[in-house]
């Protein structure tokens, strides 16, 4: 019950927060003022703040850690979250581009956004993989697991509500 209250938190963060900001880039063919857009960036700051909280609080409340493990354990996922934090910021990159090319994009800048995107999937890959050991020196296997299946669960909803607000490149025409 803790773990559906605080992603359909999350969820509820990211739908009224984020969602209407990309929509709003999107709407208007010409670029954000300066100042529009320093909120924008604050904005999306906050958000990702408070999603990092969240996914912390969602892991803490779903992990079964002893005292021994919790000690070790939340170094690691420090390092963990700090990474995937930079990984994050290409991330929120190529969205404020697609925002700002939106009308106007060309077949080039579409085929660019769609690779760089599969690159930054790719990177999150790689880095579960690179912490699947650097976990396991610190805590057993099984929490281990568990904490990887939380973090492509909570990822997988934030991306599907991401996707959720962004439009279609061709409903741009």
């Amino acid at each position: 019950m803790k773990m559906k209250l605080a992603v359909l938190f999350a969820l509820a963060v990211a739908c009224v927060a984020y969602g209407p900001k990309v929509h709003a880039q999107a709407a208007t063919s010409s670029r954000p003022s300066a100042q529009a857009q320093s909120g924008i960036d604050q904005s999306i700051q906050l958000l990702r703040k408070d999603i990092r909280s969240t996914r912390k609080q969602l892991v803490a409340a779903n992990l079964k850690l002893t005292d021994d493990q919790a000690t070790k354990f939340w170094p690691v996922y420090e390092q963990y979250s700090a990474e995937a934090a930079k990984i994050g910021d290409q991330k929120t990159a190529l969205i404020k581009e697609y925002a700002e090319q939106w009308g106007t994009m060309t077949d080039e800048q579409a085929m660019s956004l769609a690779k760089r995107s599969l690159a930054v999937e790719e990177q999150v890959s790689q880095l579960r993989t690179k912490y699947v050991p650097i976990f396991s020196k610190v805590v057993p296997g099984k929490v281990v697991a568990t904490f990887f299946q939380l973090d492509r669960r909570f990822q997988a909803l934030m991306d599907i509500q991401l996707a959720s607000q962004i439009p279609l490149v061709q409903s741009q025409d």
